[in-house]
């Protein structure tokens, strides 16, 4: 099995996150791999995708995937 892709690893999170956060932190490391090998420095996550889209929510995020070794950036929706 090949590994995934940033754009697979953070889809993969997103589905993750509208399960109630099944296996979150399995797919946290398989993004945090994908960046390392594609040389990208942070995630860029879409907040219209989110399932608690509001400042507290996006926070908590951030914070949670940096405790994991993540840096997470929101693009302008």
């Amino acid at each position: 099995m090949s590994e995934p892709t940033v754009a697979e690893a953070t889809d993969s999170i997103y589905a993750a996150l509208r399960a109630n956060n099944a296996d979150i932190d399995r797919h946290i490391a398989a993004l945090k791999a994908a960046l390392a090998r594609e040389g990208i420095e942070q995630a860029v996550f879409d907040p219209t995708r989110l399932a608690q889209n509001n400042r507290s929510g996006r926070k908590l995020m951030q914070a949670y995937f940096r405790q994991r070794g993540v840096i997470v950036r929101f693009s302008a929706s």
